[in-house]
């Protein structure tokens, strides 16, 4: 059972369906007695880092949620958003994050000249930097989509699992033990996004 965190942003239906249509058990909650019963949870977001976290504070979510990673040590995704919540801190805020992996959010910065637009939005190959259970039978041949105007930086090389190129390569995919972060959306990537999160499902 795949537990969804509720905080108030994030495509908690999108999320769901893509889970039911791999047959993976889930639920949305925002209760914390169900969330520290959780065997596995997956934290999305769509939107700006300090409400994000401002959400997650107003609703004392943020001692069960680092508990359930660091203490018990469950399987924890974050999807967007949701991976950038998981860093230390955000150029979009000035709130702390969950701090779960050792990493910064920064945003995009490109030359006056550059054609690159932020957001950076559509579709883009990853590349396995670090491999890791949750990119298990990734090729080349996958591709993700991505909506996002930040990006994160992980203090180690080893933390970034999978790498994409926009204006130069950036982290896509991040872990940390248990803890496990995509900026792109899997539940809107079709065939690759069902085999990561088929993957999550199996930790």
């Amino acid at each position: 059972m795949i537990t969804i965190i509720n905080y108030g942003l994030g495509n908690l239906g999108s999320v769901q369906n893509m889970l039911k249509r791999i047959g993976v058990p889930c639920k949305i909650t925002s209760d914390i007695h169900e969330i520290e019963q959780a065997e596995k949870i997956l934290l999305p977001g769509v939107g700006a880092f300090d409400s994000a976290i401002q959400k997650i504070d107003e609703l004392n979510l943020r001692s069960v949620l680092v508990h359930k990673a660091k203490v018990d040590k469950i399987p924890f995704l974050g999807i967007c958003l949701g991976m950038q919540l998981l860093t230390r801190s955000s150029e979009e805020g000035i709130l702390k994050g969950l701090d779960l992996v050792s990493a910064k959010t920064i945003k995009f910065k490109f030359e006056e000249n550059s054609n690159l637009k932020i957001p950076h939005m559509g579709w883009n190959f990853v590349n396995v930097n670090t491999p890791s259970k949750l990119t298990e039978e990734f090729t080349p041949e996958h591709r993700f989509y991505f909506v996002h105007s930040y990006k994160v930086v992980c203090d180690e090389n080893t933390n970034s699992i999978l790498r994409t190129d926009y204006g130069g390569d950036f982290d896509a995919a991040i872990q940390n033990d248990n803890v496990y972060g995509t900026q792109f959306h899997p539940e809107k990537s079709h065939k690759y996004g069902m085999q990561l999160l088929s993957n999550f499902s199996k930790l």
